[in-house]
């Protein structure tokens, strides 16, 4: 089994399978418009626009599961994201992450990698409060906060899973790695 064995709706509802992005290395990430993390969405689409063409495709997840900091409609929360941050990469229909209501993709990425690599101290204990306030992490393996990352290679495999406190610019080195690898 892999991310390719699973589909998720558009923007426009329709059904898109994670098969379409075959061979490419994924980022999939849960966000939210009025997150502290929101500004990430400026080191994403970086990412983006320097990767894609080598083979990186961003998966865009909006979640209103923490803190209700996605409460826009999939079209308001687009609009924001295409005006204010210039996002080019795909968006998908809103979701729940974690919970009965929480999509097969994120079921199955979440137990692939339980764990969220943190960096430094002070982010650990970031991450310490949120998961306090998160009423929606309740088992191992639950995401704890918006902009959660997930790092998918090439074959599909789950390789890595980053917490909302990691810059997505951070991350630069392991996707280059990802996308040196045939």
């Amino acid at each position: 089994m892999s991310v390719y064995d699973f589909s998720v709706k558009n923007i426009n509802g329709e059904n898109v399978s994670i098969s379409e992005f075959k061979g490419k290395v994924l980022l999939i990430v849960n966000t939210a418009t009025g997150c502290g993390f929101t500004p990430q969405y400026e080191g994403l689409e970086k990412l983006y626009k320097e990767y894609h063409d080598k083979g990186l495709e961003i998966l865009d997840f909006p979640c209103n599961q923490f803190g209700n900091q996605a409460p826009g409609s999939d079209d308001e929360i687009h609009e924001f994201c295409t005006l204010k941050y210039s996002t080019s990469f795909d968006q998908f229909a809103k979701i729940d992450v974690n919970g009965e209501n929480e999509v097969p993709l994120y079921s199955y990425i979440k137990n692939e990698v339980k764990e969220d690599i943190i960096d430094g101290l002070k982010n650990k204990m970031a991450m310490k409060a949120v998961e306090k306030i998160s009423t929606t992490t309740k088992k191992d393996g639950d995401i704890k906060w918006n902009f959660t990352k997930f790092l998918v290679d090439r074959e599909g495999k789950v390789v890595a899973r980053y917490s909302p406190t990691y810059k997505p610019e951070d991350m630069e080195n392991k996707i280059k790695e990802l996308l040196e690898q045939r």
